[in-house]
């Protein structure tokens, strides 16, 4: 099997090297060669792999800048949510692929091979939500599941209840759920210290190039 090259773009340092990190593991299959903060691939790669969390949804510029750029290769949506209309909006906006967060570490690189090589573009994981095994995040060592961190993420840029329900495509009610479970979490009882806190643990989106590690 060909080694395919990678790069790897979000918005927060903590995600991509945990993606990073769980990569390496395929290191026969896969090689990690950029990883973007708030910019765009510069070195030829066979894919790219676009984390959502706490970013904008596939259907969003951010994307079709991606997958316009001939440096980009294959671009891939890397999401939780995998409602119908919005894969299509997606896949509609340049993306060659979409996969869910739900999906085991061996076959999400199958998956990757598999966009690359045209047999099939949308794959789905577990149906759960609330947690993740694969990757990094903000808040994790404060127990923060994924989903929970993502929306304190949200919180701490400012974003509003519904602002937050319509990027992560779950309803007002869920997102005040998650909410409240943060609070729990990190000994917070508002909003205003809720985002004191998400400034002081790495819930602001860093905003640089990072070279994969050697």
């Amino acid at each position: 099997m060909e080694s395919l090259r990678i790069a790897l773009v979000d918005d927060y340092e903590i995600v991509l090297r945990g993606l990073e990190m769980m990569l390496r593991s395929y290191g026969d299959s896969l090689e990690v060669v950029e990883l973007d903060l708030n910019s765009n691939v510069a070195k030829p790669v066979d894919l790219t792999l676009y984390d959502t969390f706490a970013a904008t949804p596939g259907d969003r510029e951010d994307v079709h800048e991606l997958a316009a750029n001939p440096l980009a290769g294959k671009v891939v949506v890397y999401s939780w949510d995998l409602d119908e209309t919005r894969v299509k909006a997606a896949l509609a906006n340049g993306a060659s692929g979409y996969l869910s967060k739900g999906l085991p570490a061996a076959r999400l690189v199958r998956s990757l091979y598999e966009i690359h090589q045209g047999k099939g573009q949308v794959f789905h994981g577990s149906g759960s939500q609330a947690k993740a095994s694969l990757g990094d995040w903000p808040g994790r060592e404060e127990g923060l599941t994924q989903r929970e961190a993502e929306v304190l993420a949200l919180i701490t840029q400012g974003l509003s209840n519904t602002e937050i329900a319509d990027r992560v495509q779950l309803s007002v009610n869920t997102v005040k759920t998650f909410i409240r479970s943060c609070y729990r979490r990190i000994g917070v009882a508002n909003r205003s210290n809720a985002i004191l806190w998400g400034f002081e643990h790495g819930f602001i989106p860093d905003h640089k190039r990072v070279a994969p590690r050697q």
